[in-house]
């Protein structure tokens, strides 16, 4: 009833448009949020890896935390753009939001809320990215080629740890907004226990799934299926590289 009263006058107050706003800088930080956290995982993952060249599932998490924590420090300060222009009124643009940030708060007003932020993609992306790579791990080999595999995998691994770390992005919201009458995520977390119950925590959680499922799993498949394209076009190089080392060696022969 509350979505619906709020959705209807969001429409009345701002119109259509109302509802894509602070979109640009959401398309703005995801990209470069995109590009590091995938980055990331594969050379921690690298990292990570045990002395017999195995990755654990110990590892996966650890470098699934420490690429989420990565591309999150490097784009918070979008992060944080993007929620004022969506919810404080008066703004029209990036630029307008972070000069009254900087004059009003400071650049310290960038990262408010950073803590709760560390500490929620963490185990978010731990969870989905080591649940992705496990369960494709485990299918036939058959099927790990398809693209409905990786899709299907991606939705369950986003899902789970959507359900898993979710009240830990509530408490960043919370700490995020101007005013914010929290210090801490454990203030956050008692102050929204106390005044909402613990479904506070899950305030939102159906339009957040709603956002977030597509996103995650379009991501992970993409990067998945562009992963083993640039792994089989290196094979190819490799393979015509090697025919072509072989072919100088016998006209060398001949000659």
């Amino acid at each position: 009833m509350v979505n619906a009263e709020n959705f209807n006058g969001k429409a009345k107050e701002e119109g259509i448009k109302g509802f894509w706003k602070g979109n640009l800088p959401q398309v703005i930080r995801i990209i470069p949020n995109s590009a590091v956290q995938l980055f990331a995982y594969e050379t921690y993952k690298k990292l990570f890896k045990g002395k017999d060249g195995e990755l654990s599932v110990i590892g996966r998490l650890a470098a699934g935390a420490c690429a989420g924590m990565t591309s999150a420090f490097v784009t918070y300060p979008l992060d944080v753009l993007r929620l004022r222009l969506s919810v404080e009124p008066g703004y029209q643009t990036m630029s307008e939001v972070a000069l009254n940030m900087l004059r009003e708060e400071g650049v310290a007003s960038f990262y408010y809320g950073l803590g709760p932020s560390l500490i929620g993609i963490a185990p978010y992306i731990a969870v989905n990215f080591c649940i992705f790579d496990l369960v494709k791990k485990s299918l036939p080999e058959n099927y790990r080629e398809k693209a409905e595999a990786s899709l299907l995998t991606a939705v369950v691994s986003a899902g789970l740890a959507t359900l898993t770390c979710y009240p830990l992005d509530t408490i960043r919201r919370q700490m995020q907004m101007k005013g914010t009458p929290y210090k801490s995520v454990i203030d956050a977390f008692a102050g929204i226990v106390q005044r909402d119950g613990v479904i506070g925590l899950y305030r939102g959680f159906l339009p957040n799934a709603l956002k977030n499922l597509p996103n995650s799993s379009i991501r992970l498949t993409t990067f998945d299926m562009v992963k083993r394209l640039i792994a089989s076009s290196e094979k190819e190089f490799q393979r015509i590289t090697e025919e072509n080392r072989e072919k100088q060696n016998q006209n060398a022969k001949i000659e």
